[in-house]
């Protein structure tokens, strides 16, 4: 019985899977139609990740609502960020094809400079991309996006194996890259929801630092650890686990269920830590 629970979930686990890869390969043909005017490659990356987005966490979408994303995304700044990016390839090509032509001393560096800065510009768009929420702004995605590209170098090589794919299933066949485009989505969304994942992991302790007399009143469920440099009690909520460091003799003041030990015999004595 137990056998067949397990191959059953098995299945339901591989049929899953097996949609998600499909609704990759779909959307990847709605982006190739959409960003063959070229200007729209960005805004039809952008449509594609929402709709995925939207597809995996079980919400109503479809044709519309990439088509829908695929408008907001122009209005936003999509035109000209296109403009852009199919500028900076132009200037790239030409770089190599003049490298080609006349051979220089350094033109072979200068050639893989310019490769490697396409990678990054491509990488950049689209983190961006997946990045995007109708309503707002290209020029507020393209900078943090960028500096993701540079911080996180696992995740931006993750997003090129995906563009590896996508020229891998160009040579075998053309017509195999639109398909392709919604793997490169997905992976780079994969990228986004990692790097976000890892940064959440760490969030920022608060350690603030008190230089004159004074009672310090911590929120301890924040992991605070204030340190007082001079005299003064710490008034601090015992039940949360607060560890006040003291520089000086002063008791420090509180709920003491936390196994402080008060300092006389009333219940409004003072706690000693």
């Amino acid at each position: 019985m137990s056998r067949e629970r397990s191959g059953e979930r098995s299945r339901e686990r591989f049929r899953a899977r097996f949609a998600v890869f499909a609704e990759c390969l779909l959307v990847g043909v709605w982006i190739g139609v959409a960003a063959l005017p070229l200007v729209t490659l960005p805004a039809a990356l952008a449509a594609g990740a929402g709709h995925l987005r939207r597809w995996t966490g079980d919400h109503e979408t479809g044709l519309r609502s990439f088509a829908a994303d695929l408008r907001g995304a122009l209005r936003g700044g999509g035109w000209a960020v296109g403009t852009g990016y199919l500028t900076a390839l132009a200037v790239v090509g030409a770089d190599l094809a003049l490298v080609r032509a006349l051979p220089v001393p350094g033109g072979r560096a200068a050639g893989s400079l310019a490769v490697l800065a396409a990678l990054w510009l491509t990488v950049s768009l689209l983190r961006a991309a997946t990045a995007w929420r109708p309503g707002q702004r290209w020029r507020d995605l393209l900078g943090p996006a960028a500096r993701r590209a540079l911080r996180d170098p696992a995740g931006s090589l993750l997003v090129v194996c995906g563009l590896v794919v996508i020229a891998a299933s160009a040579w075998f066949s053309t017509p195999l890259a639109l398909p392709a485009l919604g793997v490169l989505v997905a992976a780079t969304l994969a990228t986004e929801r990692r790097a976000a994942a890892v940064a959440g992991d760490h969030p920022a302790e608060t350690l603030p630092t008190v230089a004159s007399a004074g009672p310090v009143v911590a929120d301890r469920s924040a992991v605070a650890l204030p340190t007082c440099a001079s005299g003064g009690p710490v008034v601090a909520d015992r039940s949360a686990g607060a560890l006040p460091t003291l520089t000086s003799g002063d008791p420090v003041v509180g709920n003491c269920s936390a196994g402080a030990e008060r300092v006389g015999t009333t219940d409004g004595a003072p706690c000693r830590a």
